[in-house]
């Protein structure tokens, strides 16, 4: 089993995490279980500058393998806003009821055709001496409503129409998220090549 550290405290993020890393694999721990985690000032201004951040300072704090990510939404009439700042995007993090609607007021002018948006997903992994050894990126295109639909999922999920369901995310399945979402189609990129790693240092430290 490899020791991996998911680098974040969001107890939903962990779930769709969880989901798609190989437990028979990994032994995964959150942040949440490690009461010697620091707290990572996002600084970048790119997810993969934080995510970047992320995993290695947490990284180098702990000694651990570390598998952060940075994620958010980017809207095409904000010019990609809300973007780095998706999670405190009207002032308090984590508050998405406050943050879906500034959205909504940003966007209150804004007709359907010109509601285009993108949710974004970058992974990074950070050994423990705090090097990068993979990144990954995953992108999900939509359209943001003009009222909240569905009570799965969390943060802008609620406003997130997929177009090819003509449904948000948060009316969606969340078996449905798992296969189209960003976070998912970074972590298609990502795992092989995680898988991949781990083997080649499972054999470094074979006597």
């Amino acid at each position: 089993m490899f020791d991996l550290v998911l680098g974040t405290h969001n107890a939903k993020k962990l779930v769709e995490l969880r989901m798609l890393l190989p437990e028979d694999r990994f032994k995964l721990t959150s942040l949440a279980e490690i009461p010697t985690a620091i707290e990572v000032e996002e600084t970048g201004d790119t997810f993969a500058a934080n995510a970047v951040l992320k995993a290695t300072e947490q990284a180098k704090h702990l000694g651990r393998w570390v598998l952060a990510e940075d994620s958010g939404l980017t809207v095409d009439a904000l010019r990609g806003a809300p973007g780095v700042i998706s999670a405190r995007y009207a002032g308090e993090h984590g508050d998405d009821e406050a943050n879906n609607d500034k959205l909504l007021r940003e966007l209150c002018d804004v007709p359907d055709e010109r509601r285009g948006a993108q949710f974004n997903c970058h992974l990074c992994l950070a050994d423990p001496r705090g090097g990068v050894r993979l990144q990954a990126s995953g992108q999900c295109r939509g359209r943001i409503a003009r009222q909240r639909s569905g009570g799965a999922g969390f943060g802008y999920d609620p406003l997130f129409i997929i177009r090819e369901y003509h449904r948000t995310f948060g009316e969606l399945d969340l078996e449905v998220k798992r296969a189209i979402s960003h976070r998912s189609r970074a972590l298609r990129q990502f795992i092989p090549r995680l898988l991949k790693l781990v083997s080649e240092e499972s054999q470094l430290l074979k006597p």
